[in-house]
């Protein structure tokens, strides 16, 4: 025989485990600490190491008498970046004059007779001479272009024009070079000329693009207003082809 059991109907209602309480309440402060932390540590390790490095290649060039560290207590990082920054403004401001300029175009004319030396100079110095350009456009613009498929829309700095003798190989109608970087890594890529009318300028900078391809999508541009009119150019709303 089953018998029911019946409750008094004044028994409270079951109760409801809380969920987090102090031990999520620490993790948050954790991990909100780690983020405030972690960027600030990171940026101060590269600087440390990048002063450290230079003084390490400047202090050795310098004579021991001119050291502050001889006469203080404590070392004293950075002299070596200090000296860096002084001589290489005072190069350039010799090298502005009509005597450096001289001297510059008697260096170089000995480089060019040198085989192998030649090519490397000459190479190193057209790629600083683009990317610390201030009147240059070279990777200072950024484009969207359709690759790998048809539908799918890629991130790509926007380059300089060929030269003539490329232009020359190319078919019909102007063309512009692009950079494509790779994610995670925007060091690595593909190169390419394409027709202009192919690549779709937006208002992005150069520093929000590399944010956006460097953190695979998760940092996204500042503005909901320069992420709508990607998407829409993207879309072929209004397309801006490159000039």
């Amino acid at each position: 025989m089953n018998q029911q059991i019946h409750l008094p109907p004044d028994l409270p209602a079951p109760h409801t485990p809380r969920h987090g309480g102090f031990g999520s309440g620490i993790r948050t402060w954790f991990l909100t600490g780690l983020i405030i932390a972690g960027p600030l540590t990171v940026t101060a390790w590269i600087v440390l190491w990048f002063i450290n490095t230079v003084d390490s290649w400047i202090k050795p060039l310098v004579p021991v008498w001119m050291w502050p560290d001889g006469y203080l207590p404590v070392q004293v990082p950075g002299i070596g970046v200090v000296i860096a920054f002084l001589g290489l403004t005072l190069l350039g401001f010799l090298a502005a004059n009509l005597a450096g300029r001289t001297l510059l175009k008697i260096g170089e004319m000995i480089l060019d007779r040198m085989p192998v030396v030649r090519g490397i100079y000459k190479s190193v110095k057209q790629i600083f001479e683009t990317v610390f350009s201030q009147s240059g456009t070279g990777f200072r613009r950024v484009g969207l272009v359709e690759f790998p498929t048809k539908g799918m829309w890629s991130i790509v700095f926007i380059s300089s024009p060929p030269s003539p003798t490329m232009a020359a190989h190319l078919p019909g109608g102007a063309y512009i070079s692009v950079f494509l970087p790779c994610t995670p890594n925007p060091t690595t890529g593909f190169y390419f000329y394409l027709p202009a009318e192919d690549v779709v300028e937006i208002s992005l900078t150069p520093e929000e693009a590399a944010k956006l391809i460097m953190s695979a999508g998760l940092i996204q541009p500042e503005t909901q207003q320069k992420l709508g009119a990607l998407a829409s150019q993207a879309r072929g709303d209004a397309p801006t082809p490159v000039s």
